[in-house]
């Protein structure tokens, strides 16, 4: 059983996907068979909403950097919004908010993608 909900939305050339919940290991591998769709779907820019999502470990973490390198060649950004505290600090530690695009709120990340 999953700790998480994902909800995919697309919006002209730019696709967000929604997080609720926990994810875990179990839940990365569920996100990350939809990040490979959406990488496939050619989208300009994936949005991804963590306002919902409650908590982020490892293998959650390990899932957004083990894509970046694919979807740069693609021209594809990646941009996360909506950090709760909790999961911003976990980003922060691990200085993956220098090597990952995170802003605030959906407006900023559909006008900086």
């Amino acid at each position: 059983m999953s700790n998480i909900k994902i909800t995919v939305e697309e919006q002209g050339d730019k696709q967000i996907i929604r997080l609720s919940g926990e994810l875990d290991a179990s839940s990365a591998l569920e996100l990350d068979n939809v990040l490979q769709e959406s990488i496939e779907g050619q989208f300009t820019a994936i949005l991804i909403d963590c306002s919902s999502l409650d908590y982020i470990s490892s293998p959650g973490i390990g899932l957004f950097t083990s894509r970046i390198e694919e979807m740069e060649q693609q021209g594809t950004s990646l941009v996360l919004f909506g950090l709760k505290d909790s999961v911003s600090t976990v980003f922060e530690i691990l200085g993956l908010d220098q090597l990952l695009k995170i802003v605030s709120d959906e407006y900023e990340a559909k006008s900086t993608s």
